[in-house]
């Protein structure tokens, strides 16, 4: 399980003229199952994802399709977490 902490590197303005894509990217890769949680950050300085893919290798292409990453928008920050306690409505995530 992985948790990406985006940090925005352009101005928000920048921001805005991509965020339709960037919600289009989240949107696939809900339906394909890689993301289980995504938000911007508040103050606006970006987002956080978290995804249960188990191989970074995987993450990291997945990551690379986002208007996001390609236009140069976010730095990725990506966190590797094995859950070992969670609430019981997300006692799922308990990999041990």
């Amino acid at each position: 399980m992985f948790v990406i902490n985006l940090t925005y590197q352009v101005p928000l303005e920048t921001v805005d003229c991509f965020i339709s894509q960037h919600i289009e990217y989240l949107n696939l890769q809900y339906e394909q199952g890689n993301f289980i949680l995504s938000g911007r950050k508040e103050p606006r300085t970006g987002g956080v994802i978290i995804s249960t893919l188990s191989e970074k290798a995987d993450l990291n292409n997945i990551l690379t399709q986002d208007p996001f990453y390609y236009e140069g928008i976010d730095h990725y920050e990506v966190i590797e977490i094995i859950p070992t306690k969670a609430s019981a409505e997300l006692a799922f995530l308990i990999t041990e």
